[in-house]
Parts: structure tokens; C-alpha cells; sequence
């Protein structure tokens, strides 16, 4: 019975230090085993954890005059009723279409020869005893001799090409003095045992959106665009906690 039990403690501590190691990721990991990864509930994009409000330089504000003979309003661009995203809750779409491609290729060679004499023919008739104090090999003519070469050759290429064409529904979740908006929008699509998940912010303005409620992605400020996943295959994908921790601490 002892026996069994000082090999039992030993093993509970190393469970203990595992699961204290990786936290409640892999006990919610463990429950969830044979099971489809959950999908977020749909909330206030404000109330989201990391959520901050978007603070930037604002110029001075404008009033704007109404004429009482006229029908026609400052800042607007038709008589009848903008069915645009226009204020805080309003949907907008964001066209994303990212097709870039960059090619980088840098090579750098450098040498360099360098060679030092120094020759001590006389010195007061001693040289001839140079012998007792250096190497019986040195003389006054091969006194100091020394001779160096450097080379250095260093070369580096960088091919990248992206494709991404998407399409996501955002919301606008804030309205800044000088009448840009802050669009915020996630979508995510299950697939099996994988999540696909898309995120999209940034800061627009109101006459880049179009007649058709959307905007390209190339006019949002700030823009923020995150593309990826999570469920069997992404973690199938990903190196283990042990593996990313010796990265990290290993300096070789």
C-alpha cells in the first residue's frame, strides 16, 4: 500500500504541474474531444474583451446653417433619405480584395587584404642581439610581419504573394466629432470540426461608401483584417506548448 502510494503522489504532481503549465486551454480541449468547436454568441461588438474606443485628432467642429426657403440641407447628398450607414448600429459591408505580390533579391559581397611590415636594421649596434630576447628565427629585416583577409558574401530573397477576396457585414459601432465612423465586423462560418473565422475594423469615411451600402478595404483607416481558424486542423497544425516554450528559451 505504501509503495502504491509513493508512486501515485509523484505522478499527481506531475499532472498538477502539467495543468497548471497549460492552463484551462487544454482541460476545455480535453472536454471537448469529439465534439464541434463552439461558435461565438452574437453580442454588442463593444462589450467584447480588448474593446477600445477610437481616439483621433478631430479638427474644429462646423456648424451647419439651414436656410428657412430652402429645402436643401449641408452634408447632404439627396432629398430623400440616405439609406446608407450613416450612425452608431447601422450595418455596412466591407469588400476586402487583397492581390499583392512582392519579390526581394539582395546579395552583398565585401573583401578586404590588409598587410603590416615592420624591419628594425639597426639599433645602436645592438640588433644583433635580438636573438636572446626573441626566437633565434627573428631579425632585424623580419621584425614585425603580419598580413590579414576579410570576406564577407551575404545574399537574401523574399517572394510573397497573397490572394484574399471576402466580403463581411460590419456594424458601426462609434461616430467621431468630425464624421468618420468606426465599422467593426466578424464572421464566422463551421465547417465540420473548423472554424473559419474573419475579422474586419477601421475607420471610414461616410462619403466613401457607396450607393450600394459597402466600402473597400483600401479606404478604411486604421484597417485591421484577420483571416484564420480554429478546430481540429488548425491544432493538428500548430507545434505543441513544449515545442513553442523550447523556441522561445533555447538560444541555439
Amino acid at each position: 500500500m505504501t509503495a502504491r502510494r509513493s508512486t501515485a503522489l509523484p505522478l499527481l504532481a506531475a499532472l498538477a504541474a502539467a495543468t497548471a503549465l497549460s492552463g484551462c486551454g487544454a482541460v476545455d480541449r480535453l472536454a471537448g474531444i469529439g465534439q464541434a468547436p463552439e461558435m461565438s454568441r452574437i453580442e454588442d461588438p463593444t462589450r467584447s474583451a480588448g474593446y477600445q474606443p477610437v481616439t483621433l485628432p478631430m479638427p474644429a467642429p462646423v456648424v451647419a446653417t439651414r436656410q428657412a426657403n430652402s429645402l436643401w440641407q449641408e452634408g447632404s447628398r439627396a432629398f430623400f433619405k440616405d439609406q446608407r450607414a450613416s450612425d452608431i448600429g447601422d450595418i455596412i459591408t466591407v469588400v476586402v480584395t487583397i492581390d499583392d505580390s512582392a519579390a526581394v533579391d539582395n546579395s552583398t559581397s565585401r573583401s578586404r587584404a590588409n598587410t603590416d611590415a615592420a624591419q628594425l636594421n639597426g639599433l645602436f649596434g645592438y640588433e644583433g642581439s635580438l636573438t636572446s630576447v626573441f626566437p633565434e628565427a627573428v631579425t632585424g629585416g623580419n621584425l614585425l610581419n603580419l598580413g590579414s583577409n576579410t570576406s564577407n558574401v551575404g545574399s537574401g530573397t523574399v517572394d510573397r504573394t497573397e490572394a484574399v477576396n471576402l466580403r463581411v457585414a460590419g456594424v458601426i459601432t462609434q461616430k467621431l466629432p468630425n464624421g468618420n465612423m468606426v465599422v467593426y465586423g466578424r464572421q464566422e462560418v463551421r465547417v465540420n470540426f473548423e472554424v473559419r473565422e474573419v475579422v474586419v475594423g477601421g475607420v471610414i469615411r461616410a462619403a466613401d461608401i457607396t450607393s450600394s451600402n459597402t466600402i473597400s478595404y483600401d479606404q478604411m483607416a486604421e484597417a485591421r483584417i484577420s483571416y484564420g481558424g480554429r478546430g481540429q486542423i488548425t491544432d493538428v497544425q500548430q507545434p505543441r506548448y513544449g515545442s513553442q516554450v523550447l523556441d522561445v528559451i533555447m538560444p541555439f
